[in-house]
């Protein structure tokens, strides 16, 4: 089970371990979106900080309609215990966790400061 905070602002906040090109995991806070369906975005100097593969382009359509160009990186993250390698979406804001990482695990959020953020893997 991964487990969290909501903080004032009332963002669920999980921690997320990430390796760098160089073998060393960092750890770093990141915002569970719901309205992100991709696996992890990060802003570009903690992308030059991790030394992180380019692998391409990527495009997406933001919620006023609008279409943003974005750099996609690779990187090796610790969820739940596994190492998975995923995508890493560039992007000028805080890290945020997306629906693609938490497929298969189901979100339970108090929202109220303070609140317990949890994910936890569905069993079938």
């Amino acid at each position: 089970m991964i487990v969290g905070i909501v903080n004032a602002d009332f963002e669920p906040i999980i921690s997320l371990s990430i390796c760098g090109s160089n073998g060393k995991v960092y750890t770093h806070d990141a915002i569970v979106d719901t309205g992100f369906n991709g696996w992890l975005s990060l802003p570009p100097d903690l992308i030059t900080q991790l030394s992180l593969r380019w692998k391409r382009r990527g495009r997406a359509i933001l919620g006023d309609g609008s279409e943003c160009i974005f750099n996609v990186y690779e990187a090796v993250v610790v969820w739940d215990g596994d190492y998975l390698t995923i995508p890493i979406d560039e992007a000028d804001s805080e890290p945020l966790v997306g629906m693609s990482l938490m497929e298969g695990y189901e979100l339970i959020v108090q929202v109220l400061e303070g609140g317990s953020v949890e994910l936890q893997r569905v069993t079938e």
